[in-house]
């Protein structure tokens, strides 16, 4: 099928593309922001509300298990309620979520106003993702997708550094009080420019419950697994035993009655397109080396190199300010490149990247991260727009909604996968290196005990990032065969009548 999406007629006149932009843009890079600046400041939150790091980690889990239930929804719910009013009312959500966040005065009352949080953050990506590729002319698309990109892969990086500082400078709370001003402009700015498609139609048949409580217990309960496993010893923990036969059984259950149903919660007939598939499979990968190596990274600077969290997000800027560029080039090459083209050379320099930081040692300072992240920058913007632009491109506009949400929820759990592995690898490769080296250690002259196992679990821990750093080199070489399969239509920049009508 060659059709393609349409432009939307606006909802107002003069709203232009821009205003279009800047309002989703806005409450979109809010919710990526804070989905990664808390995570600086958990161990400041424990200690001020009194709790464990153990039980401190509930602010970020919850968060995510409420926004990854929301991301599929987003088709259905657009459709419910208008795509203004839902925009408007997850902007809400999240704004107030937000200034009850830094009221809290205990841990789980702060996890109960993370998890209303996140009901209204998850479906802030997808939905912005959908206006803007709605608002745009196919023929630039590509620039579409690259200012989304902008929020989508610069997001993660920007948490980090302004959490960092306002940790250091300040007082916990303002991590979420600083989303208070931004969300109340990205309001007002949606009731004034966002447009309400007229091809939208009302769902038919009342609220699947049934289907959404299956949903919510498969995916819930395996975003749990992911998040948990490594924490709990993974299948020695009769919880994640549980959750994961609770995952398999409702995610399978759910999957059989949206392929039966005529009209389902989640509608899931875009992945009749190859294309569309084959895309979801490289944001697996995608997400699996953005957020992995975002974990990995801090964690290594900080606690193999002795930087602050601030000093932290520093180092990491250099590989946002690369992708932002990327994505302004990418946008012009697009129209004249095949993407295929710009995705391939995209996860080689993601690979050489993430093999530049495996030579990295306890000694190396920022000069040594400065050019491996400018690499790595720019292969995550050519990977990212020209796979989302394909993907998207070859879908009827009226499931480019539900499209988004589903493509957001699988790059959302990609990266929960590769945190996961990465977790538990570095775990057990620490051991297995601090074993390696403590059998050819005698001990030395004048050094304690405890001085010679300090060393040795410093240098067996590089071993392990470096290790890691080398695996995510090898899972972007492994995409790139998937990216002969993301063949751009033919027809793009056509309009189809019968599915604009």
């Amino acid at each position: 099928m060659a059709a393609t999406l349409t432009v939307a007629a606006p909802a107002r006149a003069g709203a232009s593309p821009f205003l279009i932009s800047l309002t989703v843009m806005l409450g979109m890079i809010m919710a990526i922001v804070d989905g990664t600046i808390v995570n600086v400041g958990l161990n400041t939150i424990a200690g001020t509300l009194g709790a464990s790091l153990d039980d401190a980690a509930w602010i970020v889990t919850g968060y995510l298990l409420a926004s990854v239930i929301t991301m599929p929804l987003n088709g259905w719910l657009t459709a419910k309620f208008g795509r203004k009013r839902f925009y408007a009312g997850c902007v809400a959500i999240f704004t107030i979520a937000s200034l009850l966040c830094g009221t809290a005065t205990t841990v789980w009352q702060l996890t109960f106003y993370r998890i209303l949080q996140g009901f209204g953050g998850g479906a802030l990506q997808p939905t912005a993702q959908a206006i803007i590729f709605e608002t745009f002319p196919p023929s630039k698309r590509g620039m579409a997708t690259a200012i989304f990109g902008l929020g989508a892969m610069v997001g993660p990086a920007l948490g980090p550094l302004i959490g960092g500082y306002l940790i250091d400078n300040a007082t916990w709370p303002l991590l979420f009080f600083v989303n208070i001003p931004i969300g109340v402009a990205a309001f007002f700015m949606t009731i004034a420019f966002i447009p309400d498609p007229a091809y939208l139609e009302k769902p038919k048949g009342g609220i699947d419950w049934l289907g959404l409580a299956l949903l919510s217990c498969g995916i819930g309960a395996l975003q749990y697994v992911l998040e948990r496993g490594q924490h709990d010893d993974w299948f020695d923990s009769s919880t994640i035993v549980l959750l994961s036969v609770v995952s398999i059984v409702a995610t399978t259950w759910f999957l059989i009655k949206s392929l039966r149903d005529p009209h389902p919660i989640v509608d899931l007939r875009s992945f009749r397109f190859p294309t569309f598939v084959f895309g979801n499979v490289l944001m697996v990968i995608v997400g699996f080396g953005l957020y992995g190596t975002s974990l990995i990274m801090p964690l290594f600077f900080q606690t193999s190199m002795g930087m602050t969290a601030f000093d932290t997000g520093v180092a990491l800027l250099p590989g946002a300010i690369a992708t932002a560029v990327s994505m302004v080039i990418i946008g012009r090459l697009m129209p004249i490149v095949d993407p295929r083209i710009l995705t391939a050379l995209g996860l080689v320099l993601s690979a050489w990247s993430c093999w530049w930081l495996g030579d990295l040692n306890q000694y190396a300072g920022v000069g040594d991260i400065f050019w491996p992240r400018i690499v790595q920058g720019f292969g995550m913007g050519l990977t990212f727009v020209p796979v989302t632009t394909v993907m998207l491109g070859s879908l009827p506009k009226n499931e480019l909604a539900s499209a988004a949400g589903v493509s957001m929820l699988v790059r959302t759990l990609g990266a929960s996968v590769g945190i996961a592995v990465l977790t538990t690898l570095l775990a057990s490769e620490t051991t297995i290196a601090w074993m390696a080296l403590a059998g050819g250690v005698t001990h030395a002259r004048g050094a304690s005990v405890s001085q010679i196992n300090g060393l040795l679990v410093q240098s067996a821990t590089v071993i392990a990032y470096d290790y890691l750093f080398r695996i995510c080199a090898f899972v972007f070489l492994a995409a790139l065969p998937f990216v002969a399969f993301m063949k751009p239509s033919r027809g793009a920049g056509a309009v189809s009548v019968a599915m604009a009508e």
